[in-house]
């Protein structure tokens, strides 16, 4: 199903690798099928609350080894992004979780607490499973005071074995009602992270298949630079939707797509 001229795969994970905690087929089988047929390969998640370290040793407990070095997520693309427009020791509230904490850290900036959510330069969203009011009222305060405003992801919702549940985007639409500030967004539907992907893989936009399962973030993406698309699925998006996105490729699974 894979086209001949295909070099390398960038691959989102929820609703594509797994749902959950749940994987999604014989990841095993999977990934040797991809690299017995010479693909290279990275992942583009906007999910940012891991860090790299943490989806590798996720992966390997389900049967898949990578470097950790292959994966691209909304939060180091985020980091990345203030690391170009904030001086190191720019203080900066936090809405999330580790993935975004430590990639800001590792860029040189000071995370606050939520006490010291004032003295902040600028305000960083992403998913936050210990999200609560404070929090919410903190972040409020800043935007409506013209602090800059930043989130990795929209995604309304998140993909679990039981259904869906609340997203980053889902929460975030709680500050941008309070405020009517929109944010400035690192993750996919926009092109950062594909960009951040293409340049790991070191493939030609054409020569470059993106998979999802979202067609408004992950086949959006991909379309943005270029490349060609696979929907798969196996996740959120429904047959139904796939043409007004018009992927490239539709398959039931990754497992399906790579034969």
């Amino acid at each position: 199903m894979i086209p001949s001229n295909i070099k390398a795969l960038i691959l989102d994970m929820d609703g594509v690798i797994w749902k959950g905690d749940a994987p999604i087929g014989d990841l095993p089988a999977t990934f040797k099928r991809i690299r017995e047929r010479g693909l290279k390969f990275v992942f583009a998640t906007n999910n940012g609350t891991k860090t790299p370290e943490e989806y590798q040793q996720k992966l390997a407990e389900l049967g898949v080894e990578i470097d950790a070095s292959q994966m691209v997520t909304s939060a180091l693309g985020i980091a990345f992004m203030l690391s170009q427009r904030f001086p190191r020791g720019t203080k900066i509230f936090v809405i999330g979780e580790d993935g975004i904490r430590v990639a800001l850290e590792e860029k040189g900036f000071e995370i606050l607490t939520t006490e010291n959510a004032p003295q902040a330069q600028a305000f960083v969203m992403g998913i936050d499973r210990g999200i609560n009011f404070q929090k919410v009222a903190e972040a409020t305060l800043l935007v409506r005071a013209g602090i800059p405003f930043y989130t990795t992801n929209t995604d309304r919702t998140f993909p679990t074995p039981r259904g869906e549940i609340p997203g980053s985007g889902a929460w975030l639409s709680v500050i941008t009602s309070a405020t009517g500030v929109e944010p400035i967004v690192a993750g996919k539907p926009f092109p950062y992270l594909m960009e951040l992907a293409l340049e790991k893989l070191g493939t030609k936009k054409e020569e470059t298949l993106v998979v999802g399962d979202r067609l408004e973030t992950d086949i959006a993406a991909g379309q943005s630079v270029g490349c060609p698309t696979a929907f798969v699925l196996s996740g959120v998006s429904k047959l139904e939707e796939a043409k007004d996105w018009n992927p490239n490729i539709v398959a039931d699974s990754l497992a399906a797509l790579v034969g």
